[in-house]
């Protein structure tokens, strides 16, 4: 499932730019049926012109029925009646999305012998201070079994030393969950913690969910502004 919202704040109609012939959310639904990982791939939307886009293209694609103010819910009432155990969400922006890592928390779920585990997600080593310090870059911190403890758009772990050898992990925006996890995450209410940071995947963890982060070494490419674009298009060719 590929959330794809019209409207974005830092970077309106960001979907729709031309990424090399292409509009970046068909891109990214292309890279997401080159895996050949998925059963099916949707765009849900509340755009016609991003469906129309998607259709015209061949592809598959969902209006949303309601306003929705993040792509978990937006996904939620997509599968809702759904037969399926596993959903992945590829986030829109993201046309340089890639088969290991997809596979990578896909395989979280087959290891899963316990089924202890709400949902999976990315995170990726970055060492790049102003990345670092970055607010459009969520920093997760974990466990010694990375299990997520926390997110935020703060520099985190904070070091006190300048000696400190510490790691940081931005947050790559792709997830895979339990359908009964997305299913809760829809009827239950934000909390103070989510408003604050505006990360919906403190959501999951305000109310005892578990979420596995697998570590992957390709960064990609998030559009989230203009020169965000521009370094898409410079990678592409």
């Amino acid at each position: 499932m590929i959330p794809a919202r019209y409207a974005a704040s830092r970077f309106p109609a960001k979907l729709m730019q031309d990424l090399h012939g292409k509009p970046v959310i068909v891109r990214t639904y292309e890279a997401a049926m080159k895996t050949g990982l998925f059963d099916d791939v949707y765009v849900v939307t509340d755009s016609d012109a991003i469906y129309d886009t998607i259709t015209g293209e061949g592809g598959k694609a969902i209006m949303s029925l309601k306003e929705h103010d993040c792509g978990s819910d937006r996904i939620a009432e997509a599968v809702m009646n759904m037969d399926v155990d596993i959903i992945v969400n590829v986030q829109g922006d993201e046309p340089f999305t890639d088969r290991e890592s997809l596979a990578g928390v896909m395989e979280v779920f087959q290891e899963d012998v316990d089924n202890e585990i709400d949902l999976a997600s990315l995170m990726v080593k970055i060492t790049d201070e102003n990345e670092i310090n970055n607010p459009n870059t969520v920093k997760v911190i974990v466990d010694n079994r990375n299990f997520a403890l926390y997110f935020s758009r703060a520099p985190i772990p904070h070091p006190r030393s300048k000696n400190d050898r510490t790691v940081h992990y931005k947050h790559k925006g792709i997830y895979a969950f339990r359908k009964r996890a997305l299913m809760d995450f829809q009827r239950l209410p934000m909390l103070q913690l989510e408003a604050t940071e505006k990360i919906e995947a403190i959501r999951y963890l305000e109310y005892g969910k578990k979420i596995k982060m697998v570590e992957t070494s390709v960064q990609g490419i998030e559009i989230d502004t203009p020169e965000d674009l521009k370094r898409a298009q410079a990678a592409w060719r």
